[in-house]
């Protein structure tokens, strides 16, 4: 039987998979990297990119729809699936060819097949043995489901929305989470009647409440349909559709439903469990250094209880790989990594929301500024409203910010280094923030914060 020697052995090459690959060969280790798929994993295939093409289309055909206000005469006749479908495609191929090159320019041996953990230092792919003095899981998720929910048909998840070849007339979509409304908000775009159902008392639940129900306003001014705090009870499909049956007794006809209530672990028949890495609901436990119960087997990306973001993932990579070289990386705790929803409106945060802060410090520790976008030029040219909001302890540093509007999800990266530099108001007010552009209006919230608002009353 033969086997493969390596100083690292990664298990999926995925965002964390590959990832920590890379850190680990240019840190002069020899990497195995084992893939039953493509490498790229879920985020460049069937997540992150190829959806965020479908939102690109998306936002054109609105343009489009819309330019006569901006004095541009254009018409807009619809929508050419195949045409997006081969720009989604071009895009993703593209991706995939850059990363290949990249591995291979890195030196790193990928070994193609589906992987089984075997000991703590041995994972079997076929009749290979790959042999590592240290091992890295990151096997990733897949779309889930409900209880007696069985995707099939006219019930489909995320990846087979992907796919469609037609543009459906209406879609009834299970999960108002960020999957949820991202493709709610394609389908819209294109001229698709939709309706949202959620469990919970508030779309984009995860972010501030604030945030919550700006966004219900602009999905209801889009005209997307909504109900919250029912649950689904079940779902009938013929030729012709769906009927989804809520269990306050409504239901929801529909050509399709889009099941998008989150996305569980791969981890199962993978060896895992019979090796003794602990493990909780499919999720594999790691300490704050994301290493497992078992000496030299680490675990990243999704598998790993927490926010399920490519760019955790990939960044949890690179400190497993600068772990393993002895460099001891900073913790960055999931509060301080950047979320972003690329709906129309976008969503983006980063920290405390209001109401944790006040459950930490308490009510009269906190202070929070919301800038209305409504007083920021960029926004104004770009037909885009929405807000920053910006929490503080009282007198101390900021611990959340929390943004809804066009774009914005590109003024995240000036939000995390405040709140993970722990800045006071105090320290931003002084930057310049360029005119006209949309940080302006983060400079804004800070210099409110410290006592002196300019635009604001």
């Amino acid at each position: 039987m033969p086997e493969q020697n390596f100083d690292l052995v990664v298990l999926g090459g995925g965002s964390g998979g590959y990832a920590a690959a890379l850190r680990a060969s240019q840190l002069g280790m020899s990497v195995g990297l084992i893939e039953k798929n493509k490498l790229g994993g879920t985020c460049l295939h069937v997540g992150c990119i190829p959806t965020k093409a479908l939102l690109h289309s998306a936002e054109i055909a609105d343009a489009a729809r819309d330019s006569a206000k901006y004095g541009v005469t254009a018409t807009f006749e619809g929508i050419d699936i195949s045409a997006v479908t081969a720009y989604r495609q071009g895009i993703v191929q593209s991706k995939w060819k850059g990363l290949q090159g990249l591995i291979k320019a890195r030196g790193i041996t990928v070994i193609e097949g589906s992987g089984r953990l075997t000991s703590p230092t041995t994972v079997q792919v076929g009749d290979t043995t790959v042999t590592g003095k240290k091992v890295v899981l990151a096997t990733g998720s897949q779309s889930r489901t409900l209880p007696g929910l069985e995707i099939g048909g006219r019930v489909i998840t995320s990846e087979q929305a992907l796919e469609l070849d037609f543009v459906p007339k209406k879609v009834a979509v299970l999960g108002g989470g960020v999957i949820g409304v991202e493709f709610s908000s394609v389908w819209k775009s294109w001229g698709v009647d939709v309706t949202i159902i959620e469990a919970l008392p508030h779309l984009v639940p995860n972010e501030d409440e604030a945030i919550s129900k700006q966004f219900e306003r602009a999905y209801r001014k889009r005209g997307i349909d909504f109900k919250l705090g029912v649950r689904f009870q079940s779902v009938s499909q013929d030729e012709n559709g769906v009927v989804v049956t809520l269990e306050n007794g409504e239901t929801v006809e529909a050509d399709l439903l889009l099941v998008a209530v989150g996305r569980g672990p791969v981890t199962q028949g993978l060896g895992f469990d019979e090796v003794g890495v602990a493990m909780d609901r499919g999720y594999v436990l790691t300490n704050e250094r994301l290493e497992t119960n078992v000496p030299g087997v680490y675990a990243v990306g999704d598998i790993v209880p927490g926010l399920q973001l490519a760019h955790r993932g990939f960044q949890q990579g690179i400190f497993v790989a600068e772990e393993i070289a002895g460099l001891k990386p900073v913790v960055i705790e999931d509060v301080h990594i950047p979320k972003v929803t690329y709906s129309d409106p976008e969503v983006a945060s980063v920290g405390l929301s209001e109401a944790k802060a006040v459950e930490k410090y308490g009510a009269d520790k906190v202070s929070a500024y919301d800038y209305n976008l409504a007083g920021n030029g960029r926004s104004h040219i770009l037909g885009t409203s929405g807000s920053i909001k910006v929490v503080r302890v009282v007198d101390g540093p900021v611990v959340g910010v929390h943004m809804i509007g066009g774009r914005v999800g590109e003024l995240v990266a000036e939000a995390q280094l405040v709140v993970n530099w722990e800045a006071y108001p105090e320290d931003i007010a002084p930057l310049i923030h360029a005119h006209p552009t949309q940080n302006e209006a983060l400079g804004e919230a800070f210099l409110a914060l410290a006592g002196k608002p300019l635009h604001a009353l």
